[in-house]
């Protein structure tokens, strides 16, 4: 009978000492919602760094709020517009219509954030001022925020890239900005407004006279000062529209883009990336303090994510005796385009195009040759799983019965579209990535389901948020209902995600 006392008493305790924290009332909101993204992020950059960083960035957010652990992508492939947009969303390509970086909308290559229909504002540099939301078919938490306070909330993205500027802030932001490396100024689009604010003019005068940024010029990516110059935009963006001093929520979306530049050329080891992430905690740190300053401890709510991380160099690995290694995809579309004329005798190529491991057919030549779609696929899939280093062929629209693990399965269905997603997918052997002809040989890439790519940080920091860590699965897709639920706002409308409790530790 004592055992069980001493038992009983022990539950009780654990149980107060582990409730979920309280949750706001309903009227109850922070001032201002800011949402972090850094690119090419891995999850154990947080304990690799750990020791190196300072007290009042990443530490802040670790020391001071909540970690979920085990936080992975859902979804394949795993590249930057798709996370990005899936962070904000709550759901996945099948839904968000974001398919990659670059996609085919039945058959027409698209940039995702491609609109001719759009203007430059502040530039004349059509090729990176061209750009819009218009090909984003779900609603964010900056859109949900905007019509349930009919529209009174700001909501704002800053970002060197642009698509981690516009496709986070939504439809119906006020604003997005991004850097025009060419003509060395921040830039939007004749979608949001006519003419740039009086304060980014002012932003533009003195960061064309940065002398670092003049010498980097259009190469200010492979740097972490991009870093400082995306940290000092989005503290001018707080002071400039009076963020989180109004009576609604606002919402800044701050994108940090030179960590996966830096990545891709240089990898996940080495003294360029260990830079990049000690200067990213100090601009982080800056941030923070301007928030304190502006908005005032406890009024606003942080998080911070990745919208992918990346492998480890394949000769890294290779040199330390651990499989990786290379995945062409032009010699792979060169081989499988002539392995379907010897089988099907056509005249003319059948793939479109290869991108992020997807095979994108030509479905008008496969009609003007007079052949049945399904037998070219058929014939491109035998083709594939005879390819070395591949673990997985899957025919889209085979992919509910391919004979494939089920979690795979349901990343490669979560992140197909119909209209945009190609036919088959293919996934690597672990540690093989695509190797282009322009690829760094001391360089990373991503966009596959494995943990280097898929397992990505998740830190929350700020109002209502209690100190905690958890280690139960979530995903990408699950920091939008969380936001939405703290706010008491409708979920974006594709949202498939599940609002996160934070434990109290």
């Amino acid at each position: 009978m004592r055992r069980l006392f001493f038992a009983i008493l022990l539950l009780i305790t654990l149980t107060a000492t582990a409730q979920p924290s309280a949750r706001p009332q309903f009227g109850e909101r922070p001032k201002l919602v800011v949402g972090i993204v850094v690119d090419q992020m891995r999850w154990d950059y947080l304990s690799r760094y750990y020791t190196k960083f300072g007290n009042d960035g990443f530490r802040r957010m670790i020391d001071k709020g909540y970690s979920f652990d085990n936080c992975l992508i859902n979804y394949l492939p795993t590249v930057t517009a798709i996370g990005h947009t899936s962070v904000y969303t709550g759901t996945t390509p099948a839904f968000h219509g974001i398919c990659g970086n670059t996609f085919y909308i039945d058959g027409y290559k698209t940039y995702c954030c491609a609109d001719s229909t759009v203007a430059p504002v502040g530039s004349d540099n059509r090729w990176s001022g061209c750009m819009s939301p218009k090909n984003l078919l779900a609603t964010t938490i900056g859109d949900q925020l905007r019509l349930h306070t009919d529209f009174r909330s700001k909501v704002i993205g800053v970002s060197y890239k642009d698509r981690a500027s516009i496709l986070p802030a939504g439809h119906s932001a006020n604003a997005a900005y991004w850097l025009d490396t060419k003509n060395r100024q921040f830039i939007t689009s004749t979608y949001y407004m006519q003419e740039l604010p009086q304060w980014v003019k002012d932003f533009n005068k003195e960061l064309a006279k940065n002398p670092e940024f003049k010498k980097v010029g259009k190469d200010v990516g492979l740097y972490p000062l991009t870093g400082k110059i995306t940290t000092d935009m989005a503290i001018a963006t707080l002071k400039g529209e009076q963020l989180g001093k109004g009576d609604d929520t606002d919402m800044l979306c701050v994108s940090y883009s030179q960590t996966d530049v830096i990545g891709h050329k240089w990898g996940t080891r080495g003294e360029h990336t260990d830079e990049a992430y000690l200067e990213l905690d100090k601009d982080i740190a800056r941030l923070f303090q301007a928030l304190d300053a502006e908005v005032g401890k406890g009024n606003y709510i942080a998080f911070l994510t990745a919208d992918h991380g990346a492998a480890h160099n394949y000769q890294f690995m290779q040199n330390h005796k651990l499989s990786a290694g290379k995945w062409r995809s032009a010699h792979v579309k060169s081989e499988l385009e002539q392995y379907l004329m010897n089988k099907l005798h056509n005249q003319m190529p059948l793939v479109q195009g290869i991108s992020d491991y997807r095979i994108f057919l030509d479905r008008r030549m496969i009609a003007k040759e007079g052949l049945e779609l399904q037998r070219v696929k058929d014939f491109a899939v035998e083709f594939l799983r005879q390819y070395p280093n591949i673990s997985f062929v899957v025919d889209y629209e085979q992919a509910q019965n391919a004979p494939v693990p089920q979690m795979l399965r349901e990343r490669i269905l979560c992140g197909y579209n119909f209209h945009r997603s190609g036919d088959i997918i293919v996934c690597p052997e672990p540690g093989y990535y695509e190797y282009a002809d322009w690829s760094s040989p001391v360089g990373t890439t991503h966009g596959e389901w494995n943990p280097y790519d898929a397992h990505i940080p998740l830190l929350f920091y700020g109002w209502k948020v209690p100190h905690g860590a958890s280690s139960a699965e979530v995903h990408i897709t699950d920091i939008a209902p969380t936001i939405c639920l703290l706010l008491h706002i409708q979920q974006p409308n594709a949202c498939i995600g599940d609002a996160l409790q934070f434990i109290d530790n």
